[in-house]
């Protein structure tokens, strides 16, 4: 039987660039689990995709999943634009060590991948946003000079 996980995930970034937070959150069956990250000297897309990226990375085998992010960045460029900058052996790609990194974990799931609307009452996404815009917050109250 294929496991189900549903990932809600966004990225945040205070400056673009500047300082930047990622949060996500994971569902399987009963069990919700919530991850968030911060990188100084970032950008938003680099955030989005990093959320993405580190929610795949907590899944210790091969499942069935629905990921739900508010970057039309990252949803087009995993499901259509990557077919043609792997054509031109990712020639000119930003954040290119991100991309391939997502594309490997892309490809060991079976991942359908959604678009909501940012900041438009998605629940889910909104607590997304919470935790990536919390990591920054938590970053600066704990490296005040």
């Amino acid at each position: 039987m294929t496991q189900l996980v549903i990932i809600h995930c966004d990225g945040a970034c205070k400056g673009n660039p500047g300082l930047g937070g990622y949060g996500a959150i994971l569902q399987y069956k009963t069990i919700t689990k919530t991850i968030s990250g911060v990188e100084e000297n970032t950008t938003n897309n680099r955030m989005e995709l990093k959320a993405a990226i580190e929610a795949l990375k907590v899944l210790k085998r091969s499942c069935e999943i629905e990921i739900y992010t508010d970057s039309l960045y990252v949803q087009k460029g995993i499901t259509i634009w990557i077919h043609s900058w792997k054509l031109k052996n990712w020639k000119g790609v930003k954040n290119l060590d991100l991309w391939k990194e997502l594309d490997q974990l892309n490809l060991r799931h079976h991942i359908t991948w959604h678009w909501v609307r940012g900041h438009s009452g998605h629940d889910l996404n909104e607590q997304a946003d919470e935790l990536a815009n919390f990591a920054i917050e938590n970053y600066l109250k704990n490296n005040k000079k």
